[in-house]
């Protein structure tokens, strides 16, 4: 058995302890927006006609921004869900320039704008398939705006069979790509992170898809952030379980600042004072 000096022991278990500190799971924060609104919907219901609601908030989007800013929360994203909220995405953007990524009806004609708000990534679904089918170019097109290390892929999907397939127009298209770990090796090579919601789960507040997140943790090349069906603290240790660390959550329903009695901010804040 080789014994370490106590100062180089003393270094050692630093060093692992930082390691083991910088790939834990985070809390991702966000902010929702339908018809204008701050909302918490139920993600498979979302539809031209609306959407089944948990909460619709008093505030708008700059008093959620305001508050991420002021605890420091990174990373988190806006996500405009169909038309009429492009004020309010605008207002949260500038309210907290580069702390916010944007998602929603993204593409190669208002990509910049975006940017131009404050936003410090964009996120992109839908523009990115042609009849279900995932097209290269228009990625290509779209990275040509943002540079590789300002794009996210959403790779929010649904469950069919055994397997998660990407879903787009609102979750409502099922498209052919399959999310696995050929899929992801294939993407990550274009963009800086991935955000995955779990649509079949989402709004529901009856805990994670496990083996989804379990999935997403054997992939550990960019970042990638899951959202669907959290609903307490013990979800944040579960993420951080199953994933080994690698997967970050969003919580949003069971959040009290969005209506719910699951988990509070404040829990999530000093969960990430942790790193």
């Amino acid at each position: 058995m080789v014994t370490l000096p106590l100062h180089k022991a003393g270094r050692y278990n630093y060093v692992f302890l930082y390691l083991y500190y910088s790939i834990m799971t985070k809390f991702r924060p966000c902010i929702d927006l339908h018809q204008g609104c701050v909302k918490q919907i139920v993600g498979g219901s979302l539809n031209d006609e609306g959407a089944k609601t948990n909460f619709i908030s008093q505030h708008d989007a700059a008093y959620y921004a305001e508050l991420y800013q002021k605890h420091n929360l990174t990373g988190g994203h806006v996500i405009a869900l169909g038309p009429g909220n492009e004020e309010q995405v605008k207002l949260a953007l500038q309210t907290y320039p580069q702390g916010l990524q944007f998602g929603g009806g993204v593409n190669n004609t208002n990509a910049e704008k975006y940017l131009e708000y404050g936003a410090s990534h964009i996120i992109v679904t839908s523009y990115l398939f042609e009849d279900k089918q995932f097209s290269f170019k228009r990625l290509e097109e779209i990275k040509a705006i943002t540079g590789k290390d300002r794009l996210i892929l959403d790779l929010s999907c649904r469950k069919v069979n055994d397997g998660w397939f990407i879903a787009t127009d609102r979750w409502q298209t099922i498209t052919d790509l399959e999310i696995n770990l050929d899929t992801l090796n294939e993407l990550a090579k274009h963009c800086d992170e991935f955000l995955i919601h779990a649509a079949d789960v989402e709004g529901l507040q009856q805990g994670i898809d496990a083996k989804l997140v379990k999935l997403l943790g054997q992939f550990d090349k960019v970042p990638m952030t899951y959202a669907g069906g959290a609903r307490s603290i013990e979800d944040l240790k579960q993420v951080n379980d199953i994933s080994n660390g690698t997967v970050d959550l969003t919580i949003g329903s069971a959040l009290d600042i969005f209506g719910g009695n699951g988990i509070s901010f404040d829990q999530c804040v000093q969960w990430n004072k942790q790193f």
